[in-house]
């Protein structure tokens, strides 16, 4: 349930309020490009993915069919909607790119190359899962949503949400080779 300041907020831009609107997409902006960056593994692309993602939470508040408790799960929800669509249309698996810079520079160059090595075997190993695989992972290990939280994005019941994850870490337990 959103906080007092939260409500107030959003009642502001259901009126169609310019600054509300425009706090709400910094507030929200970066994680749901994160998490569509997860996805999809391209910047471009993740761009234009969340930059829809706020055009349809636009949509939705004028036409008064916004959220009902949990705003960020809303958008989530949105997030998620607009990336299965996107593969839908898309079709074709692509592997996540390597992010360079969250390595830092100043670490020793056998460690860096290692941690490369691994973050793409990791990649290769979660673009082998299904989108909705990936999706529990993603939000529950990097965005460290809870059960219920998973279940409201991605319109599931939390026993399914549980079932996804079993099988996307069995799989990627395969995939990795280990324990």
């Amino acid at each position: 349930m959103p906080s007092g300041d939260e409500r107030a907020l959003l009642e502001r831009a259901r009126q169609g309020d310019s600054a509300a609107l425009g706090e709400i997409y910094d507030r929200y902006a970066a994680k749901i490009y994160s998490y569509i960056l997860y996805q999809v593994g391209d910047q471009a692309l993740a761009e234009d993915l969340t930059a829809s993602v706020f055009m349809k939470m636009l949509d939705a508040i004028k036409a008064s069919k916004a959220w009902r408790l949990s705003f960020s799960s809303w958008l989530y929800r949105i997030a998620h909607n607009i990336v299965v669509d996107h593969f839908r249309r898309n079709s074709h698996g692509k592997s996540l790119p390597l992010d360079e810079g969250l390595i830092p520079s100043k670490d020793n160059p056998s460690t860096t190359v290692e941690t490369l090595m691994a973050t793409e075997t990791v990649n290769e190993a979660m673009d082998q899962l299904t989108v909705e695989q990936r999706t529990v992972v993603i939000l529950k290990f990097f965005k460290e949503c809870s059960n219920l939280e998973v279940a409201k994005i991605m319109n599931k019941t939390e026993g399914a949400v549980k079932s996804l994850q079993y099988r996307a870490l069995a799989a990627l337990r395969r995939q990795l080779g280990g324990d």
